[in-house]
């Protein structure tokens, strides 16, 4: 086959697969006027327009779907193919691509890669923060990491921490000056910090848990966030209470910056779990990646 053909035919497959020029030529690592004149060129050659462009929105041509349609088994057969001869190398080589929420991210996943990189100094990891529900499959991730309950279906799933406890925080100048919180009713004269989920777009309802039964509450939302960074330094201003993994607050604990409140009502999250599609041919590289991440006795520790 036209090397130039099988070139851009694979450049029209992840650019429908990104939704965008721009983000199909990072993942290529081309410029974004190379991958548009790619695939001009491949318009040309075919005789027929395979992408509708306008300056908004982007999307595949009843012709281009068809043309994708057949292209994704043979790109899947080339791709378990080189799978293949990964194996044979000497050593794991290449690049994992890793979509992860912000606390595995920082306390799961990025403390175990110094000791991966070590292990696989020829592999390199991309890990992309996404608080969101991302499809990684569409967006042409490796794998993902969310807690149990958020994983995609048809997954393969490794846990990778153990359960992830919350707790209840606020700064001493803070609780100074609207006195302590002892149990959730305490909650409705206080200003509390809260999390909006990126991708449902709704607010995180305050859970607690007591005496084995679990149960909610509303609470006055003075500060609204979609990033648990962000609420914790919140919450270290004295800008109120807040809901937050005890990984991301326990050195402000420790430092005395923060207090935690309602000790004993906080809820545990599910572990987190690294998953990939059942489909995929792993890589020597991958396999690696997944035994680096698997979990450590000591993740996210109990504090009770």
């Amino acid at each position: 086959m036209d090397r130039d053909l099988w070139s851009g035919l694979a450049a029209f497959a992840a650019i429908v697969e990104a939704g965008s020029f721009a983000r199909a030529a990072v993942r290529l690592g081309l410029s974004a006027s190379a991958l548009s004149h790619s695939m001009r060129s491949l318009e040309t050659k075919l005789g027929v327009r395979l992408l509708d462009r306008t300056t908004r929105s982007l999307a595949p041509t009843q012709a281009g779907a068809d043309l994708l349609l057949s292209l994704r088994p043979a790109m899947a057969a080339v791709e378990e193919a080189l799978g293949g001869l990964d194996a044979a190398r000497a050593r794991p080589a290449g690049r994992i691509r890793v979509n992860a929420h912000r606390t595995a991210a920082v306390h799961v996943v990025l403390p175990r890669l110094p000791a991966f990189a070590a292990a696989c100094p020829d592999v390199s990891v991309e890990l992309v923060v996404d608080d969101g529900l991302t499809d990684i499959v569409a967006e042409r991730f490796d794998c993902g990491v969310r807690h149990e309950v958020a994983l995609q279906r048809d997954m393969i799933a490794v846990r990778i921490s153990a359960a992830v406890p919350l707790v209840f925080v606020a700064a001493p100048a803070y609780l100074a000056s609207h006195g302590g919180v002892r149990e959730p009713g305490d909650l409705g004269r206080h200003r509390c910090l809260c999390y909006r989920y990126t991708s449902s777009g709704t607010v995180h309802v305050w859970e607690f848990v007591r005496d084995g039964h679990r149960f909610e509450r509303a609470v006055p939302g003075a500060f609204v966030t979609n990033d648990v960074g962000v609420m914790g330094d919140a919450a270290l201003a004295g800008l109120g209470v807040a809901c937050l993994p005890l990984a991301c607050v326990e050195d402000g604990i420790a430092a005395g910056a923060l207090v935690e409140v309602l000790a004993g009502w906080a809820p545990v999250l599910p572990p987190n779990h690294l998953y990939y599609p059942s489909r995929r041919q792993p890589s020597a590289a991958f396999r690696a990646f997944v035994e680096a991440m698997r979990a450590r006795p000591d993740a996210y520790r109990l504090r009770r």
